[in-house]
């Protein structure tokens, strides 16, 4: 394990971290989400591997679960959210030119986190 991220949402583990890729591994816990963001310099490919997520991209809402799949576009707004009471769990595959924390522009929060 190259990084964990304890966030007020879940957990993130970094699994790879390379010039041209960044792969995580994230958890939602029931009932939280993730912030409403968009990202400038990298797209997102998320993978479902536990649970059954509420995604948000650009304003349309679907839900995904184990197997299922989602593109977000750099520049994209987006957000996973757990509605459920079991826990969410996706892969993360990061591609593009800055895989930098500070790579998150956040639009809504329920943590009140800035950038």
């Amino acid at each position: 394990m190259l990084e964990i991220g304890e966030r007020p949402w879940g957990k993130y583990y970094v699994l790879e971290d390379e010039p041209n890729y960044k792969l995580k591994r994230i958890e939602v816990n029931p009932k939280h989400r993730l912030s409403y963001q968009y990202h400038n310099h990298r797209q997102e490919f998320w993978t479902i591997i536990e649970g059954t997520a509420t995604v948000v991209i650009d304003e349309e809402e679907q839900t995904l679960s184990y197997g299922q799949s989602v593109f977000i576009p750099q520049g994209s707004k987006h957000r996973i959210e757990n509605r459920s009471e079991h826990q969410v769990v996706f892969i993360e595959v990061q591609t593009g030119t800055y895989f930098g924390e500070d790579d998150i522009v956040r639009l809504q929060d329920d943590y009140h986190r800035e950038e």
